[in-house]
């Protein structure tokens, strides 16, 4: 099976394991794990900040991080694709009671306009704008890109309006892969980042949020009381120093993989849109009457996984389990598929 499914597929290499079976260890809950306090060390420097926690996943550390950053009765400002308000079960208002203002942007991106238009008047029957919360990558948004000139802006506004700035960077190697920036330019940006281990980096577990030594310091207690405090975890946390070691570089080959599937599909009768990506996520639409339903049964069968994004949309995901020999037989698969659409329209 051609897995396109997502990059949170990927397994750990050979390599890998056996610098997890190597691991020294601790108790973490006593930040007596050499091996975690390396990885949130290492990750602190390449960001350019103070502190770094290691959780479980990507919506532990976009939750604490809400959390931290605010109080009962806020609300927090971000694109209506973001990660935290489609794919973290309202978590925002269950662990943190605040609330969300969406804002619409192309490719899941908002803007310093945008945001500042958003921000309430401090009246008593108003939530208090606090925090902004930016995806770089975008997932539902295509793998789209925000650039350092696109954050530059939003950042000197919330710093005038006294609100906190977040970047869900899950994939934010993908997007430096493309655009030459170093993390610690992203990281002066932002007063917090989540970073995923267990996506394209391919370590089976984790993400990390970064910060100033005050803020760690308030988000590993809120850690703890979500449950997220481990034990012997640096077995896990081994595999994100490998992957923060070995595996940023070669992102770039997914993306260029996920752009030559792209170019393909732009050819193809039963494509109506290609919707615009940069990095590792190709999301396109198909024309009626083929629906999401139809076209995965269809590519199933024939030895590809992806998934649905709407009615008639999907979503194509590339990652270091994808080999060029795959990228060529999925291309020659889609093509073959012009044959089917005659007959179901």
């Amino acid at each position: 099976m051609i897995n396109l499914i997502s990059d949170t597929v990927t397994v750990p290499t050979p390599d890998m394991l056996q610098a997890m079976f190597k691991a020294q260890v601790g108790d973490d809950v006593f930040s007596e794990d050499p091996t975690i306090n390396r990885l949130q060390e290492m990750i602190a420097d390449m960001l350019g900040m103070e502190d770094a926690l290691f959780c479980p996943s990507g919506t532990m550390t976009n939750q604490i991080a809400l959390a931290a950053h605010t109080s009962r009765l806020d609300e927090v400002i971000c694109h209506e694709y973001s990660h935290i308000y489609q794919y973290e079960t309202g978590g925002y208002a269950y662990n943190s009671g605040i609330g969300v203002k969406l804002l619409q942007g192309d490719q899941g991106k908002i803007n310093a306009d945008s945001i500042r238009k958003a921000i309430n008047p401090t009246y008593d029957w108003l939530a208090h704008s606090r925090l902004v919360v930016l995806e770089n990558t975008t997932n539902k948004g295509g793998g789209a890109i925000y650039t350092l000139e696109e954050i530059e802006p939003i950042r000197d506004l919330c710093r005038a309006s006294k609100m906190s700035l977040h970047l869900d960077g899950a994939r934010l190697f993908n997007a430096l892969v493309e655009t030459g920036d170093s993390p610690e330019e992203h990281g002066q940006l932002f007063d917090s980042v989540s970073i995923c281990l267990s996506k394209g980096l391919g370590a089976p577990v984790g993400s990390l949020l970064v910060g100033q030594r005050d803020f760690i310091k308030k988000a590993r207690r809120l850690r703890k009381a979500m449950g997220g405090g481990m034990r012997q975890a640096g077995y896990l946390a081994a595999a994100g120093i490998y992957a923060l070691q070995n595996n940023i570089s070669r992102l770039k080959e997914d993306n260029d993989r996920a752009k030559t599937l792209a170019r393909t599909l732009s050819g193809l009768e039963y494509v109506e849109k290609i919707h615009p990506g940069e990095t590792n996520i190709l999301i396109f639409d198909l024309k009626s009457p083929w629906d999401a339903g139809i076209f995965l049964d269809l590519i199933k069968k024939k030895g590809i996984n992806a998934s649905p994004f709407g009615p008639a949309t999907i979503r194509l995901v590339t990652h270091m389990g994808i080999t060029d020999e795959m990228i060529k037989k999925t291309i020659d698969i889609l093509a073959d598929l012009e044959k089917e659409f005659p007959k179901i329209r």
